[in-house]
């Protein structure tokens, strides 16, 4: 992966714009958002998404694969840290001299004096920011906003809007999070992750000081979550508004109920007693409502007409997403790619299979993660899986590591006969078809490519 030059000036017009991997989640909101105030865009990526087709849509010209012929004659290169440092297009574009700016940089031109609102955390980043942002349309608000998903009810991940408010996932994996001008942050959690980058859980853990700190005006943040606890001990003289379980906090969740296809709950804001039903499942969810509430309930809004407008949130593309049904076995899709994503995600699954079985298809991401969580990873998939197949390892942004395979994850379980290592992934869907039997849920999990592997199920469930 690249180390991100922050130094470099960003130009104060872009003009047309050059995006190395185009298609990532992060990079296709803001490329959207660019084509839609008149700049010319071009980007390349390793393969034709969704994303990809949806900018094509929309006017922007872009290539599958990399090479130094597509990248033209831009006047701003945007780059994320997961770009290897050989790119050619990088490569060329430093060596003529373009601009070669992160992404966060272009984010952060695009939000302009806007106040905005930073989402950060180890998990439900996605979800939460979707949350406000559905929410603050539905109180009438006009925001603008980059999401790191497509948020479903509004089709988009990113939109310029006409009111003051921004509202974006601000990315704690490189410290590109620290570059924004944060009016009011949320922080939903910080469980230890990038901790490749970070070097240490200190480290990591000072850095979202630094990001809560710098926020102008307050900071939501997790009362329930060890190291946000530890973060909000960290600031000084700085508004807060704690949500979770924790006895004092400001937004209290006083009941879950995720027994069913819908999480439902009860809250305490400001003395008053609140009940809600997501139309999503899952106690993670309803944990992502208060802190999304905290953040409006901060902005002044009226705590039970915030929540109503939470409750409307239809969730996001691959969050528990369902692809079809074939022979009485549902194929879902979910990002989860760290344990304690992964066991909300199963959890929430199990809630709504009943006496289906759960036949999870795991692709681990990043060797680093994979090597410090393994166990971490096989207990979560052993205790709340019935089944587990094991792919090999989405490697992203860094190099292999000798021995460090998928292998590690499915060597770890107990129980041998649950897991199912399949390195091939030609082979996978065939497996899995097999285990499912009618009344089962297919899960595709992981933050790579694995949710490509849908339609490949579907097809191995008809045959």
């Amino acid at each position: 992966m690249i180390k991100p030059d922050f130094t470099q000036q960003v130009p104060e017009d872009l003009g047309t714009v050059h995006f190395v991997g185009i298609g990532g989640s992060g990079m296709s909101g803001i490329a959207a958002m660019l084509i839609g105030l008149g700049h010319k865009v071009t980007g390349s990526d390793l393969r034709d998404t969704s994303n990809v087709a949806h900018l094509r849509s929309l006017g922007a010209e872009i290539f599958i694969g990399h090479d130094a012929n597509h990248l033209g004659n831009p006047d701003t290169v945007v780059v994320t840290s997961a770009l290897w440092p050989t790119n050619p297009e990088y490569l060329l574009a430093k060596e003529r001299g373009i601009p070669v700016i992160h992404r966060s940089q272009a984010l952060a031109y695009l939000t302009g004096k806007k106040r905005v609102i930073a989402v950060a955390g180890a998990h439900g980043k996605t979800t939460s920011t979707g949350m406000i942002i559905t929410a603050l349309l539905e109180l009438g608000e006009d925001p603008s906003f980059v999401n790191g998903g497509v948020i479903a009810a509004l089709g988009s991940s990113s939109a310029a809007g006409s009111g003051e408010l921004f509202v974006i996932e601000a990315d704690e994996s490189d410290g590109s999070f620290l570059h924004y001008d944060t009016a009011m942050a949320l922080i939903t959690n910080v469980d230890p992750d990038h901790l490749d980058h970070y070097g240490s859980l200190e480290a990591f853990e000072a850095e979202f000081g630094k990001f809560a700190q710098g926020a102008r005006e307050f900071v939501a943040i997790s009362a329930d979550d060890p190291g946000a606890v530890r973060v909000t001990g960290l600031l000084k003289d700085k508004r807060t508004i704690t949500f979770g379980r924790a006895a004092g906090a400001d937004v209290r969740l006083t009941r879950i109920d995720a027994s069913g296809a819908r999480v439902n709950f009860d809250l305490e804001v400001g003395g008053k007693s609140l009940s809600a039903e997501l139309s999503v499942p899952g106690e993670h969810n309803a944990i992502n409502t208060a802190g999304a509430l905290a953040v409006l309930v901060g902005l002044g809004h009226d705590a039970a007409a915030a929540l109503q407008a939470i409750a409307g949130f239809g969730g996001t593309e691959r969050r528990f997403e369902l692809h079809g049904e074939v022979r009485g076995v549902k194929v879902y899709d979910d990002f989860a790619h760290h344990p304690t994503e992964v066991a909300a995600a199963l959890k929430a699954a199990r809630a709504v299979v009943g006496d289906g079985r759960l036949i999870t298809v795991f692709q681990p991401h990043l060797y680093s993660r994979t090597r410090l969580m393994k166990n971490e990873f096989a207990h979560e998939l052993e205790q709340l899986s019935d089944e587990v197949v094991v792919l090999d390892i989405y490697a992203a942004r860094e190099d292999p590591e000798p021995g460090v395979t998928g292998a590690l994850v499915s060597d770890a379980f107990e129980n041998q006969a649950k897991v199912h290592y399949v390195p091939e992934w030609d082979d996978a869907p065939a497996v899995a078809a097999k285990l499912a039997r009618e009344g089962d849920f297919i899960i595709t999990m992981g933050c790579g490519d694995v949710y490509r592997m849908c339609p490949q199920l579907l097809a191995a469930l008809k045959a």
